[in-house]
């Protein structure tokens, strides 16, 4: 069984924070192999000044759902400990948040895709340290989808938000620790970083290969099935075609109500794409878009995790749906993570380029090869930050 940073932590390098006062960025994933949250770790272990809760979107206990929807701080029942909302009035701490804090943790599970919020809330909380002098500790978690394979554009300055402020592939390829460390040597943001790393992990691993309980992330990633097809499916979010939520299978499941099923199933598997086949299907979402109307559309099956290439699947969906549905179908309009001017769609792509490209008829093929030299060139850079 593979160790998190956060057993690593508590076992072989407490010295980090003995005699710190204590703050923790968590959220409901942020337990051990026995289910035990951090906070209570912290808060009982007798070397540890706990003192300070902040939780990232969705709150820290995984409550409320997507886009915008904030939190707001309040007073752990438990510990009587202040809970900072850092998806609310603000998205990175601010001085009265860290007023009794020494030591800043992070201990979140991220899904290996750079439009995740998560690991933005740490560049931020890095970033407040550096600020104010504060050690800033990642204890490091797997990446749920591995750590070999990165695919997709890296994200053009221009197009910064809270879903890609830095510039990253889609599917990245790297644990929230390496990430840091990217952040910190690529991206400017500087601070006394130390990241916890874990043990037993390998590049090459799945979620389930490290024996450790799955915890939804987020409300929507129930599943590492939904994790592994998410920086694909995601693009959905900058349409007008439910992307699944609203049912037990999100990202996973997609459909409208102009979609002719079975026709879009034959045309998708006919793509022979690799790894996946498409299942017609019917639902009626229960939240979201198209609550309480049947729509028809697909759902994807992923056989084989290593040959499927996730960005290129959503991407050629997103492109099958909108031409099944010309003159129904549609880029959602913002404001999209607090981006009020640009297209979502665009913001999840991480420039204006490939909308365009699909509007004037590109094959995905054609798309792809636009971004293989930065990809590339994105993958010599994120050498230097690997861990494992």
């Amino acid at each position: 069984m593979v160790k998190t940073g956060l057993e690593v932590l508590l076992t072989e390098r407490i010295d980090l924070l003995k005699g710190k006062r204590v703050g923790v960025i968590a959220n409901p994933s942020s337990v051990n192999a026995e289910l035990d949250h951090i906070v209570d770790l912290l808060y009982r272990h007798p070397d540890i000044r706990l003192t300070t809760i902040m939780g990232p979107q969705h709150g820290a206990r995984g409550e409320t759902q997507d886009n915008m929807i904030e939190w707001e701080d309040y007073r752990d029942p438990v510990t009587g400990l202040p809970v900072y909302s850092l998806y609310g009035k603000a998205r990175k701490p601010t001085p009265h948040m860290l007023k009794e804090v020494d030591t800043l943790v992070f201990d979140v599970q991220d899904v290996g895709a750079r439009y995740y919020t998560f690991v933005y809330t740490m560049a931020l909380a890095m970033e407040a340290c550096g600020e104010r002098g504060l050690e800033f500790v990642v204890l490091d978690r797997p990446n749920p989808i591995g750590g070999v394979q990165v695919e997709g554009p890296v994200l053009d300055p221009v197009f910064r938000s809270f879903v890609g402020l830095f510039p990253l592939a889609i599917r990245h390829g790297l644990t929230v620790g390496e990430l840091a460390r990217y952040f910190s040597g690529e991206c400017g943001v500087k601070c006394h970083l130390e990241v916890v790393p874990m043990k037993g992990w390998h590049r090459d691993m799945f979620f389930e290969d490290t024996e450790l309980p799955w915890i939804p992330p987020s409300p929507n990633i129930p599943t590492v099935e939904s994790a592994v097809v998410y920086p694909g499916l995601c693009l959905l979010e900058g349409t007008n075609v439910s992307e699944g939520r609203g049912t037990t299978r999100p990202f996973e499941m997609s459909g409208a109500p102009w979609v002719n099923p079975d026709h879009l199933a034959k045309k998708l598997n006919c793509m022979h794409l690799p790894g996946v086949k498409f299942r017609p299907i019917h639902y009626i979402p229960t939240f979201h878009k198209w609550n309480g109307s049947m729509i028809g559309g697909v759902h994807i099956h992923v056989l084989d995790r290593h040959s499927f290439r996730p960005f290129s699947t959503g991407l050629a969906l997103m492109m099958a749906y909108r031409e099944q549905g010309l003159g129904e179908f549609r880029w959602k309009e913002p404001p999209y993570e607090y981006e009020y001017d640009k297209l979502p769609i665009d913001i999840l792509l991480g420039n204006g380029k490939i909308r365009e490209e699909i509007e004037q008829g590109e094959s995905v093929e054609q798309i792809e090869a636009g971004w293989e030299e930065e990809l590339e060139a994105f993958g010599r850079k994120r050498r230097r930050y690997l861990l494992y």
